[in-house]
């Protein structure tokens, strides 16, 4: 889907952006060797105002062609209505993701604020792009459908709104098969240098494209790990089930044999049974799959912006999965179904020959006299069979960490949230400004009705180099005293940005390969775009994006910009609200500002869609292995102990007595499950986070008293359940045949 939508509607190989560039030089952009196509176009950021809608919302501004009609890269796929017209002055069409959070169409009208200048657009169109199918803001985490729009107006209108008559600022390339990108963006970044260059990049580290390649690469991780995960469970859990039933079905195998059926027949009839119930199995999974399948297509959906997304389950999947499963359940059983092939039909038809006896730990201890008589001979037939209990104990404690599995990655989130969003954010309001400015517009923001609180701020494009390695990301420059947006360090402790020296993520360590004290070389893609080098000074804790940090002063006279800043953060009085925003509207250099509050709530009503199906998946899946895990444990256990039981019952034992003796052995493996299960949960736990790092974000293992509660309760509730079962099929054992 992905790779049709870029081919058929033209996405561009190559982005970059400048102040202002004479329409002139892009003659020369398409002269430069491996050049196929350009478009020169102008963006702008700004604001709308929607009527009920009080919070800001940012937006995009982005050209169409004077004349009217497509652009040549990065086309529109109209989901409604029609283009702007060449005369269309005040049309415009807006992004599909924001048109659906606010029920916008064509033939509404919507507010906005360009470069200072307010208008009024008349929605023409609705449409979706190759540049932006992950719709989200610069700089942003998460995406913000209600909070942030992609807006397309004719050119002469954005022209006007920004002055910027017979230039551009913004330009993209297609290049010719086969040519690196990489040797192109160096010619490139040298042709508008001297017009304010932003510095140039691939497609691979486009936004958008960037965003959804990291999902569907952590997709493919998850769709492999998963399933190794549970299949290894369920092999393991079939070869322990199998052991058991084997060995309750020797005088069968015996008899079996003593008239003539080999070995290979007996083996082939206890794989057919494995293939039946893995077939059974797989026939149910099919089917849940699908469901559960088109629930992730329906998130998909609303994240990623395709001209089509249909969930379609084809026929190599499905193969795939039954022989996977197939597989996986004959590898599981293999050693049950070999030791019943070797059975030499003598041996088979005699009972097992009872274990030796031998005082337990308990009786050398001289403790047995404080138990029940049942209660010694529970502890008694664990302790003469070690290996089956062992085996019984590892079965359980894999199907309770399945089930932690379900919960962490909910705990994860909401640390992030809570370290990058509150712990290390403080501010109310972020504005950004158009292009570096002097200081005295922060004493005009201070001036404004409810700001308690004003900090600068300044952030720049940059390469980071070290060694052969390389990162491009933001430099982002802090005020000394900065308490609105602090980085903290690995025991979550605010820490300042050194007067000299640059504060590096603890990802970023790893990526450049850099420690405290090394020289970091940094390449400014900007303004002048000098070439620096300060030395490392220490490392920050952040699970989500890969910064660098500097003192805004230090920062400053490296770059010989003059005393600048891109931006602040704001504190505000709670009511200060429409009345505010409508004068940051109203000042021509601000290009927009967003809200902290706001992305809070946007990531719980946005991204909790996916968590919640995720963890859903996961505990369904945990919950159902548990409950027949626990379930088999206590059938079998019945099955293997009935004979005995049925003795004792002849021998005066009560119904209770034997039940209690029967279920009291499966609450002490199940007991003794738990300790393991949660080490193994945790293991577990700590595999999903290191196959979901990446330069987004980073899941971190949060592990709280509430996971291992959930887990621990799932296999209480799952225990219940059986003994209640298996209970009542003790009122049915036949005494006579004892």
């Amino acid at each position: 889907t992905r790779e049709r939508f870029y081919r058929e509607y033209a996405f561009a190989d190559v982005f970059a952006s400048a102040k202002r560039v004479p329409q002139t030089v892009a003659r020369r952009i398409a002269g430069v060797a491996g050049v196929q196509t350009v478009l020169t176009r102008l963006a702008s950021g700004g604001n709308l105002h929607l009527a009920g809608f009080d919070e800001p919302v940012r937006a995009q501004f982005l050209s169409l062609p004077k004349e009217g009609g497509q652009p040549i890269l990065n086309r529109l796929y109209l989901r409604a209505g029609r283009l702007p017209l060449a005369d269309g002055h005040h049309e415009a069409v807006i992004g599909e993701a924001f048109a659906a959070a606010h029920g916008l169409a064509p033939g509404n009208s919507i507010e906005a604020t360009i470069y200072g200048h307010r208008q009024r657009l008349d929605i023409v169109g609705v449409a979706i792009s190759p540049e932006f199918v992950y719709q989200i803001q610069p700089g942003a985490t998460f995406p913000d459908f209600k909070r942030f729009a992609i807006v397309w107006i004719n050119q002469r209108a954005l022209e006007s709104a920004l002055d910027m008559q017979g230039a551009f600022n913004s330009v993209t390339l297609r290049l010719r098969p086969g040519v690196d990108p990489a040797s192109l963006i160096e010619e490139l970044d040298r042709l508008l240098a001297r017009y304010g260059g932003l510095g140039a990049y691939a497609r691979k580290d486009q936004i958008s494209n960037h965003f959804l390649s990291e999902e569907l690469r952590q997709l493919e991780t998850m769709a492999k790990l998963f399933p190794v995960i549970f299949l290894s469970v369920a092999a393991f859990l079939l070869s322990v089930v199998m052991t058991r039933l084997i060995d309750t079905q020797r005088d069968q195998i015996a008899i079996l044999k003593a008239f003539g059926y080999s070995g290979f027949e007996i083996g082939r009839h206890f794989l057919a049974v494995v293939g039946a119930i893995a077939l059974v199995g797989t026939l149910i999974g099919i089917g849940g799959g699908a469901w559960l399948g088109s629930l992730l297509a329906d998130v998909y959906r609303d994240f990623y912006r395709f001209p089509f997304l249909d969930y379609h389950l084809s026929a190599l999947s499905i193969t795939t999965g039954v022989v996977v499963a197939l597989v996986a359940s004959f590898i599981g059983a293999w050693r049950a179904v070999v030791k019943a092939i070797g059975l030499p039909p003598a041996e088979a038809m005699r009972p097992p020959a009872p274990g030796r006896f031998h005082p337990s730990l308990l009786e050398r201890l001289g403790l047995m006299r404080f138990l029940s008589q049942p209660n010694r001979m529970i502890l008694r037939n664990l302790e003469r069979r070690p290996w089956k209990a062992l085996l019984s104990v590892i079965g359980l404690a894999l199907a309770c960490a399945i089930v932690m599995v379900g919960r962490f990655q909910e705990n994860a989130i909401n640390r992030m949230i809570d370290v990058q969003l509150r712990l290390a954010s403080h501010q109310d309001l972020s504005v950004d400004f158009i292009e570096p400015t002097g200081r005295a517009a922060l004493s005009e923001l201070r001036a404004l009705p409810g700001v308690r609180e004003v900090e600068a701020v300044r952030s720049v494009a940059v390469r980071l180099r070290h060694a052969n390695y390389s990162y491009r990301t933001g430099l982002s420059g802090l005020a000394p005293d900065a308490a609105l947006r602090r980085p903290l360090d690995a025991s979550l402790t605010p820490i300042t940005a050194p007067r000299s020296g640059v504060l590096l993520t603890d990802y970023l360590q790893q990526r450049l390969q850099v420690d405290v004290g090394d020289t970091l070389e940094i390449d400014v893609l900007q303004g002048r775009q000098p070439h620096i080098e300060v030395p490392v000074a220490g490392f920050v804790h952040e699970y989500m994006g890969a910064q660098a940090y500097m003192d805004l002063d230090a920062m400053n006279r490296l770059l010989g910009d003059g005393d600048v800043v891109s931006g602040a953060l704001l504190a505000v009085d709670g009511e200060a609200g429409r009345d505010l925003y409508s004068r940051l509207d109203r000042r021509p250099r601000i290009a927009g500002y967003s809200e902290r509050n706001a992305e809070i709530q946007n990531f719980y009503t946005t991204m909790g869609e996916s968590l919640l199906v995720f963890t859903f998946i996961s505990m369904l899946l945990g919950s159902v292995i548990n409950f027949g895990v626990v379930y088999n444990s206590a059938r079998i256990a019945l099955s293997e102990r009935g004979r005995e039981l049925a003795s004792l019952r002849v021998l005066g034992f009560t119904e209770g007595e034997i039940g209690h003796i029967l279920l009291g052995e499966l609450f002490t493996l199940v007991a003794a499950s738990i300790p393991l299960g949660c080490a193994a949960g945790w293991a577990l736990c700590w595999i999903m986070a290191q196959g979901l790092q990446s330069d987004l974000f980073r899941v971190p293992l949060v592990l709280l008293p509430s996971t291992f509660a959930f887990a621990i309760l799932t296999m209480a509730g799952s225990t219940l359940v059986s003994a209640l079962i298996v209970r009542r099929r003790l009122a049915q054992l036949d005494l006579v045949a004892v």
